[in-house]
């Protein structure tokens, strides 16, 4: 029997004093965060993101910051800025795959009141950016307020709704916005109209450099029955039509609108496919379930499964809806 020589690749010099550096600016953000922000303030280290995502896959982050005010939140990213380190927004977690490795640098929740409030205007609503999207139609159904039913349906925060301009029932998020109040990677706070602002099919591009903080949203007046009969039926058509297993919502953008994602993963036969605990739902073939103790690694390597199924049967280039971000 041949002797097999296996040789382990030691991490070059490079990567160490990579890791080294990256590690002084986390000791020293959170030394910073301590000694800058007011005490209401929640930080931790290697927080677990996996609990925090719909996906409920994914590795720590090593810095984790919920700000409780506006000017926290400025202080959080100039301190950001001057360390550069990198820095991620978290809403309710929805549409996000964490790699096993977590996320070298600064995640920022705007879980806070300060971020959750849904405010009442003249026929709108002004809703932070952290507020549950689900809390905001029903907030609108309590006043009587119509066209924002169908957020109902959509998981996750006002915020991430905006960055992806998110959207149910044939209706888009930044269909119903008037103004919007955002911030850059600097601190400083910005208030824009609607027509101001490029807008696509899951898509802002604004906020790709820049935080949402809140929008204000306009409504019309209706009966709170047929608002609540109009809720009603898109709740039936969500759980008729979506599964009940942990997803990050749907995988993959619509190719065409003659050709939905779901449709199209269906026909190549690949519901139910698995990679160890990840699946294409049986339910809905565009969300990509966890049947329990799925990594981030199944998740992504099922992802490129359908991706180089549907390039070779059908010539289809699936581009994912879901953002990846951290390190295997």
């Amino acid at each position: 029997m041949k002797a097999v020589l296996q040789v382990c690749r030691e991490p070059a010099g490079e990567d160490v004093e990579l890791a080294a550096q990256q590690a002084e600016t986390i000791s020293f953000l959170f030394r910073d965060f301590h000694i800058a922000l007011p005490k209401a303030t929640v930080v931790r280290r290697d927080e677990s993101l996996a609990k925090r995502t719909t996906l409920r896959v994914g590795g720590p982050a090593d810095l984790y910051v919920e700000p409780p005010t506006e000017s926290a939140l400025a202080t959080v990213l100039e301190l950001c800025a001057l360390r550069r380190a990198p820095v991620l927004v978290l809403g309710r977690g929805s549409n996000l795959l964490v790699r096993d490795g977590g996320f070298r640098g600064v995640v920022i929740s705007l879980a806070s009141a300060a971020f959750s409030h849904i405010e009442a205007l003249d026929g709108r609503l002004r809703v932070g950016a952290g507020a549950r999207l689900k809390q905001v139609a029903t907030e609108a159904r309590r006043m009587g307020w119509s066209g924002l039913e169908f957020l109902e349906g959509i998981p996750g925060s006002m915020g991430g709704a905006l960055r992806m301009n998110a959207g149910a029932m044939g209706r888009w998020t930044f269909d119903v916005v008037e103004r919007l109040r955002c911030m850059d990677r600097q601190g400083v706070a910005l208030d824009l109209e609607r027509s101001s602002i490029e807008v696509g099919y899951r898509s802002c591009p604004l906020l790709i450099t820049h935080l949402a903080l809140s929008a204000e949203l306009r409504t019309d007046p209706a009966s709170t029955e047929e608002i609540r009969s109009r809720m009603d039926s898109y709740s039936r058509k969500r759980w008729e039509s979506q599964p009940s297993q942990p997803s990050a919502g749907c995988t993959f953008k619509n190719p065409s609108a003659d050709l939905p994602a779901g449709r199209l993963i269906e026909e190549l036969g690949l519901k139910g496919t698995r990679v160890g605990d990840a699946m294409v739902s049986d339910v809905h073939a565009n969300f990509f379930v966890n049947l329990g103790a799925a990594s981030a690694r199944d998740v992504l390597t099922l992802i490129e499964l359908v991706r180089t199924r549907a390039l070779e049967a059908r010539g289809v280039r699936l581009e994912p809806e879901i953002e990846t971000v951290g390190e295997d």
